[in-house]
């Protein structure tokens, strides 16, 4: 087994999927570390201040949109999903159900191989993760990712195995890149973020 080191994130090469499992279990409930698998790489990051608060206000982005909607939705947070079958897991940023959030049963662990992924996962990638994510979400079957890098929002939608960049939202009709651009602008300006939360509430298109 390999290490790669680095400032916010760790590399390993080489793990078993029960290695990828007892990393899990060893770190248990405790927050800080988020760790993605990708059939034998392991990557565990650590969050800075700036990519707490990028991830935290597209989620409230998220939230705004369906409160605006009245629409049924679950937060999960960085819940840990993954197959063994495929060999490959992630802990994202942040992620949604939407369409799929009553097919959910609260009263038993989430599993992929009869339960759907997340509608839109949030991915917060300030310090180039060593470690390409997208084609973990796409095995799992992902519909949508929000990735925030190099300051700017790309909403990239699943088509046949891979992700295509798009303008829009399909998980929200009627959310472009640059409404959640200026969002997040305006978020960095406001030194009242309950008003800010109002104003995107008030902006958002009632309908797709």
């Amino acid at each position: 087994m390999s290490l790669l080191l680095e400032q916010d994130y760790v590399i390993m090469h080489g793990v078993s999927w029960q290695t990828y499992q007892r990393l899990l279990a060893d770190r248990g409930e405790r927050c800080g570390v988020l760790l993605a698998y990708d059939r034998g790489t392991v990557e565990l990051r650590m969050p800075s201040q700036e990519h707490e608060w990028v991830k935290t206000t597209l989620s409230q982005i998220v939230e705004a949109v369906a409160f605006a909607r009245d629409l049924h939705y679950r937060s999960l947070g960085s819940t840990t999903f993954g197959r063994e079958d495929l060999a490959r897991g992630f802990e994202p940023d942040a992620c949604f159900y939407l369409d799929h959030a009553y097919a959910l049963a609260p009263d038993r662990p989430l599993d992929l191989t009869v339960d759907p992924p997340p509608d839109v996962v949030i991915e917060v990638d300030i310090t180039r993760s060593s470690l390409d994510k997208l084609p973990i979400y796409a095995a799992l079957r992902v519909p949508e990712v929000w990735r925030y890098t190099d300051g700017q929002v790309e909403i990239r939608c699943l088509t046949a195995d891979a992700y295509t960049l798009s303008d829009a939202s399909r998980a929200l009709p009627g959310i472009t890149t640059g409404m959640v651009t200026r969002f997040m602008h305006e978020a960095r300006t406001t030194a009242n973020q309950t008003m800010w939360f109002k104003s995107v509430v008030a902006a958002v298109p009632v309908s797709g």
